[in-house]
């Protein structure tokens, strides 16, 4: 009837519009356009499948997206260099948005930041879901040589930091010491981190794509406010096997307003930073 017939005209623009949005979100932006042999009937038949299938798939299938770069690729020159920021990004991250949005089809949704906590006995949630934080962290963590020149330390981050390590100077040679291929092999991460009680800062290490949200992970959960990815893939193509050069480089796009900011929530909440993605 035509009430039936309005009713699927909509649902089939609907799934057109929805279906031509993704495909210009797509890394590259181009639109998938019918071919001329495609009739109108079929195209509203393809809507109208698409529309009914969007209604009932749950959101969980899609939970998870890969969030864009708060700079441009060659924002963090000379220190990391465009080629691997769009590799590393479009590439390696997007894989791990891919793995456990596949893993979570048919599962409750939650935010990335709460599967953390059971992850190491999830399996893919260690790696995938782990893999979507860290990456979503580590961006936002950096800005432009000349921010990130800018940036301040909070009083509280200082008064930590100095409670903890005596210094800034030794909190680095301690991250970078912990950085070194010697002692973390392989691939990994190395994280400042505030304690469970939330009253001191601790330098540590997790392989692969573990974090210290995890349980298990380490002694306790710890609460990370500021993390560099040793993977090869974050350097390789500047740094070649010099991971110390890379690491002490790193240090000229540490955005430490958003460290100061990530600090402050953690002490507060005595929680994890939430990441968009």
């Amino acid at each position: 009837n035509e009430t039936t017939a309005n009713t699927t005209m909509k649902l089939a623009l609907a799934a057109s519009l929805i279906a031509s949005a993704h495909a210009w979100s797509t890394p590259s932006m181009k639109a998938d356009i019918p071919s001329a042999g495609n009739s109108r009937r079929d195209i509203l038949q393809k809507g109208a499948a698409l529309a009914t299938g969007a209604l009932a798939i749950p959101g969980a299938a899609q939970a998870y997206f890969l969030p864009d770069l708060p700079y441009p690729y060659e924002a963090l020159e000379p220190y990391i260099d465009a080629p691997t920021m769009k590799l590393h990004h479009d590439k390696h991250h997007a894989t791990y948005v891919a793995g456990i949005n596949k893993y979570m089809e048919g599962k409750d949704e939650v935010s990335i930041l709460d599967l953390m906590a059971d992850a190491l006995e999830a399996g893919p949630t260690k790696n995938s879901g782990g893999g979507h934080y860290n990456h979503a962290f580590f961006w936002a963590e950096m800005a432009p040589p000349d921010q990130a020149k800018k940036s301040k330390v909070s009083d509280q981050l200082d008064g930590l930091i100095k409670k903890s390590f005596g210094s800034m100077d030794e909190m680095k040679a301690k991250f970078e010491a912990l950085a070194a291929p010697a002692a973390t092999f392989g691939s990994g991460w190395v994280w400042v981190c505030v304690n469970k009680k939330g009253d001191a800062l601790q330098v540590v290490n997790t392989p692969n794509q573990v974090n210290p949200l995890m349980k298990g992970a380490l002694d306790e959960v710890m609460f990370p406010i500021l993390g560099i990815d040793v993977w090869e893939h974050a350097y390789y193509l500047n740094y070649q096997n010099r991971r110390p050069e890379y690491v002490s480089a790193w240090w000229n796009v540490v955005n430490w307003d958003k460290v100061s900011e990530n600090c402050a929530y953690v002490v507060e909440n005595h929680s994890g930073v939430p990441v968009e993605g």
